[in-house]
């Protein structure tokens, strides 16, 4: 190796160090690998990251069954042939401004019709704005509904215990509703299912009324497309799509997740009921009494 030799300037207090040609610095190990790689390896990773970017594209903002993805550009398509429309709140909308909700809202030149609100999760957790929101929905005239947003972490009996606990549902009050989107990791596919129903029959048994599974496609294809979960009300979120590819009985659908609406900061949920406004009182708690029929007429 050259050795190095050191030049001082007269007057200078600072030395330089000047290195020979063979005293070159040597690039960082990255840089001497991607050296190394072959012209071959660098056309498979370029093949490898264009067919990665196609199948993301393709899964988030193209694929039939895509969940949570917004929109790029443009205004909200709305789904074509239903006029019941509603939406679906909790804490992440802030406080809202009912009377202006009431007063201006409307989708699609359509009324808002009925609120589903955000009330638990897991076994302790209560939505911050829930009680105001149940409140408010009633006072201001909507037909309102509450959510139980499913946890992974903690026993399904113990969730069931703390939405009853929380959630007192009324005479005109749609039936309770269990968001499920996540399976356990540690539990097997019959395990989950049998945890699924542990929370719906708690539920039924307290309330009188089946609970309405909310979930999106994809999910229920996998884990809930067994024959027994067909027997109750199915709300299906499936977003930017003209119509569903769900082929089954539904009662709502949740078609976008970036609405605006006076009275509202922010997104919110836009969804549409699958049937009449008599339907969907029809669907109620105590409609019995309230509208003369019983609830869930085959």
């Amino acid at each position: 190796m050259a050795k190095k030799r050191v030049i001082r300037r007269k007057g200078v207090g600072t030395s330089h160090t000047y290195h020979g040609p063979s005293g070159r610095r040597k690039p960082n190990i990255i840089i001497r690998f991607l050296q190394r790689v072959p012209a071959w390896g660098w056309w498979i990773g370029g093949a490898a990251v264009v067919l990665g970017y196609i199948w993301f594209f393709y899964y988030f903002f193209v694929g039939p069954f895509g969940f949570r993805w917004r929109a790029l550009y443009g205004t909200v398509n709305y789904p074509e042939g239903y006029e019941i429309h509603g939406i679906d709140i909790s804490h992440h909308q802030g406080r809202i401004d009912w009377d202006d909700l009431k007063d201006n809202g409307s989708i699609n030149k359509c009324p808002i019709s009925f609120i589903m609100i955000k009330a638990t999760e897991g076994a302790t957790q209560t939505d911050e704005n829930f009680r105001d929101n149940f409140f408010q929905a009633r006072e201001n005239g909507f037909t309102r509904g509450a959510y139980h947003f499913y946890s992974v972490h903690t026993p399904a009996e113990q969730q069931a215990y703390h939405f009853i606990k929380t959630v007192k549902l009324e005479n005109g009050d749609l039936p309770p509703v269990l968001d499920v989107e996540h399976k356990p990791k540690d539990q097997t596919d019959a395990e989950f299912k049998a945890s699924v129903l542990q929370w719906l029959d708690l539920v039924e048994k307290h309330y009188r009324v089946k609970p309405i599974i909310y979930t999106y496609f994809k999910f229920k294809t996998r884990y809930l497309s067994d024959s027994v979960f067909d027997q109750y009300p199915y709300w299906i979120a499936h977003y930017y799509v003209d119509s569903l590819e769900y082929k089954g009985p539904w009662k709502f659908w949740q078609h976008t997740d970036v609405g605006r609406l006076p009275g509202i900061k922010g997104n919110v949920d836009f969804n549409i009921y699958n049937g009449s406004y008599y339907d969907l009182r029809q669907m109620t708690i105590g409609s019995q009494e309230t509208i003369g029929e019983k609830a869930y007429n085959e």
